[in-house]
């Protein structure tokens, strides 16, 4: 693991998720910006001293000329480092599962591209969200043609953790790199949360934004990101869409929602409830489908661990990712191509989220106007 040492939140949900079937042990690890602060997490964390590394370039030459070094590298960092620290184990055979966004810029993300089609290694991005269950099963019902041709979709994500100012009092580590363009990127909240949105919207519908128009906003004094956006979308086909993301709306936590509407009917799926989809065909009542209930589909039973009524939330999504990764992994190591390729999220889907934000800021700059992802 690179990142992820004492009070980072973001690694120990990778960890958790690493485990959960199984299929990862944790053996070495960057963890840290300083030598120091890597050695000290990798001791709590149990992990030999001798791979406990000051950084990440020393860990992949090292575990890359290891005899039983490692086979997957998990990049848990601030934006800006991901691109040079993935490319490094790339080079090296290495395999990569990587945070969200793909990097903090464009043109970090053209040079993480070019080391991932020079290597034979895979590279995995955490969209997490596309791992629940309850969304496999809205992505099948929507390639089953059971809402028809898509006209609209509403996809949101609210949380309040930004209403204020946290990132100047010093006491959060997450405010104050989030908000900083240098380790961030040029998206604040279209960057950190909106792009979750606009990667959910485009797996569960299939469908691929041509045009938008973005709302940029930062509410607080001071702040040089942005910490809320309302973007206009205009899909392939003719679907319609609207994006809200804002990380100061007080009274939401992580409110991530879809909405998607077809001429035969429609589905509404919220990540704080996320065992239940709302499937209402047109002219009829609205039904209630749940994880591993009746009219569950296949693809959502095969991503699930416990028998209905258990509810299985945020870290077993995760691990959903976690664990097809294991299995393309394993497939890739027998010179084998895995089809779970086919719905894990990786380049591409990082290239589009990283489209995503450049779009928003060239809109918002020219006062919404319509562009080109």
């Amino acid at each position: 693991m690179v990142g992820g040492g004492k009070d980072a939140f973001i690694g120990a949900v990778h960890r958790i998720a690493s485990r959960i079937d199984g299929e990862f042990d944790l053996v070495a690890g960057a963890l840290s910006s300083t030598p120091e602060k890597s050695r000290d997490s990798g001791a709590a964390l149990g992990l030999d001293p001798d791979r406990c590394y000051g950084s990440f370039e020393e860990m992949a030459e090292a575990e890359a000329n290891r005899e039983g070094g490692i086979e997957a590298v998990a990049i848990v960092t601030p934006n800006h480092v991901h691109g040079p620290a993935a490319a490094a184990f790339l080079r090296r055979g290495i395999h990569v599962i990587c945070d969200k966004p793909l990097t903090a810029t464009m043109a970090q993300a053209q040079e993480l591209e070019a080391a991932i089609r020079q290597s034979e290694a895979l590279f995995i991005l955490t969209h997490n969200y596309t791992g629940y269950p309850m969304i496999r099963q809205a992505r099948a019902m929507i390639e089953a043609g059971d809402l028809g041709a898509i006209r609209v979709v509403q996809v949101e994500y609210a949380q309040d953790w930004l209403t204020e100012a946290s990132e100047t009092t010093g006491t959060n580590k997450q405010a104050e790199w989030r908000t900083d363009p240098e380790r961030s990127g040029g998206g604040g909240a279209i960057g950190d949360i909106g792009t979750h949105a606009y990667n959910l919207a485009c797996f569960v519908t299939g469908l691929s934004v041509e045009r938008l128009s973005a709302d940029l906003q930062s509410f607080v004094p001071g702040r040089r990101l942005d910490d809320n956006a309302h973007v206009m979308l205009r899909f392939g086909g003719g679907a319609r869409g609207m994006l809200w993301c804002s990380q100061v709306a007080p009274g939401n936590e992580n409110a991530l929602r879809l909405r998607v509407y077809g001429e035969k009917g429609g589905l509404e799926w919220a990540q704080e409830d996320p065992n239940y989809l709302w499937f209402t065909p047109f002219g009829e009542a609205k039904r209630l489908l749940t994880r591993r209930g009746a009219g569950a589909s296949d693809a959502a039973n095969a991503v699930s661990r416990t028998p209905g009524g258990h509810p299985e939330g945020y870290l077993e999504g995760f691990a959903n990712i976690y664990t097809g990764a294991a299995q393309a992994i394993r497939a890739a190591q027998a010179g084998q191509r895995d089809p779970v390729l086919d719905i894990l999220p990786g380049l591409e889907e990082g290239l589009a989220g990283m489209r995503f934000i450049d779009a928003c800021i060239r809109s918002a700059r020219d006062d919404a106007a319509w562009v080109t992802p």
